[in-house]
């Protein structure tokens, strides 16, 4: 990231075997595409030993006002990702993006594309495909835990899909949060494109920006404390696919979340005991002064209190990011907290670089429809397919540790299995 979305999403931060992602199928060769052609780019496959199914419900909760736009109720796309009975293939393959959102992602000056700074335009976002099959039957075996994912700032829901693809194939039900209007884009069933309302926000003269932050923070976290109350009903809901009420288990949740999202996750365990666990990928909790030095009090309560649940941290080496022992909230959190806790670093990392553009972006940069300096400003330096592995493999072991009671101890310590991460406890 860099410009204008680069410095939101700092501001944001302060206040809150390969896998095949060189050398896939079908990855495309250095040179870019020819003339009137479009970048096109595909997701890492997921590790685990099921195929994964898809499918996505719009929710409205008719007790709560939408916060960025007065006077009408909160609207959110979920969409749930599982366990399957067979793996799908070529067109069966479900979206990445729908059209409408992939235009608009794509656009010159959407959210999307003024954070991660792609040419606009110039990639077929349509085009790319996921590993799961849209509206599959669940696999039969019983319930299974249920994590969700809430992404950053400005990123639609999929941007995610990455990680989350690889959990549902381990054995996992993974719910996906729009957060409307924040989201660079949410396209609704009745063709109705939510756009974000942060780029007219932040050009307000003498905006208070850690208001806005703490007024974001708030509304995620009523987004994931409202699906978590529909939960329960979707358990009983006809337009899920046939066997996947039945797999919900609800007394074992967990959440992960990147940058705002990450910072989400964690409130929300403060503020809700059915979150079992959290994972956060890069999001900070403190706010900074109007005039961006020092740290705003008070911090947000899940530093302020600390958790008695576990979770884990997941910074990079993002200027704004690191070791907790740099970042004020992470701090204070790792001092209040009395539930099993771990930090680690991804050495050569930067913020996008626990997203799909650790593998998405430099398949775009082959191609010549993102610059060399914006690629590595959004991802940094370390390989793509070390990152992936290092991401699902970190998430995948402390769920299973703590909704699943199995533990393949990588936790327990540094790792040979990954020297480029930094463990601290």
């Amino acid at each position: 990231m860099s410009g204008r979305g680069r410095a939101v999403a700092a501001v944001l931060l302060a206040a809150t075997v390969t896998l095949g992602v060189v050398g896939a199928p079908g990855t495309v060769a250095a040179a870019g595409p020819g003339a009137g052609q479009q970048a096109r780019a595909w997701l890492p496959q997921p590790t685990g030993p099921y195929p994964v199914g898809t499918t996505s419900l719009q929710l409205t909760d008719d007790r709560r006002d939408d916060p960025w736009k007065p006077g009408q109720h909160r609207k959110l796309m979920i969409s749930l990702w599982y366990p399957t009975t067979r793996a799908a293939t070529g067109d069966d393959r479900a979206p990445y993006m729908v059209p409408a959102a992939a235009d608009h992602f794509g656009s010159a000056g959407s959210v999307g594309q003024s954070d991660y700074r792609f040419e606009p335009g110039r990639t077929d976002w349509a085009g790319i495909r996921t590993h799961a099959r849209a509206d599959a039957p669940a696999l039969p075996g019983g319930k299974r835990p249920v994590v969700l994912y809430s992404a950053g700032f400005g990123d639609p829901r999929t941007w995610g899909t990455g990680l989350v693809e690889d959990l549902a194939s381990r054995g996992y039900v993974v719910v996906t949060v729009d957060h409307t209007y924040e989201a660079s884009e949410v396209a609704f069933p009745d063709g109705d494109l939510a756009t974000s309302v942060f780029p007219a926000l932040l050009a307000q003269p003498g905006l208070d920006m850690s208001a806005l932050l703490r007024r974001m923070l708030q509304s995620r976290v009523d987004d994931t404390r409202s699906v978590l109350d529909r939960l329960d009903g979707l358990r009983h809901d006809e337009r899920l696919p046939a066997g996947l009420a039945a797999s919900l288990d609800l007394d074992r949740i967990g959440m992960v979340g990147h940058s705002g999202g990450g910072s989400a996750a964690l409130q929300t365990m403060h503020d809700d005991p059915r979150l079992k666990a959290g994972v956060n990928l890069d999001g900070q909790l403190h706010f900074s002064n109007p005039d961006g030095s020092g740290v705003q009090l008070p911090l947000p309560t899940a530093a302020e209190d600390g958790l008695t649940r576990p979770f884990l941290l997941m910074g990079t080496q993002d200027p704004e990011s690191g070791s907790y022992h740099r970042q004020p909230g992470w701090d204070a959190l790792w001092r209040h907290s009395t539930g099993w806790h771990a930090d680690v670093t991804l050495t050569g990392s930067r913020h996008g670089s626990y997203t799909d553009a650790q593998s998405l972006l430099p398949q775009l940069a082959r191609q010549g429809a993102i610059s060399g300096t914006d690629l590595t400003g959004a991802v940094g330096d370390v390989p793509p397919d070390r990152a992936v592995l290092a991401t699902r493999s970190y998430v995948a072991s402390f769920f299973d540790r703590w909704l699943r009671g199995h533990d393949d101890h990588l936790l327990d310590g540094p790792s040979p299995r990954f020297p480029e991460m930094v463990y601290e406890r």
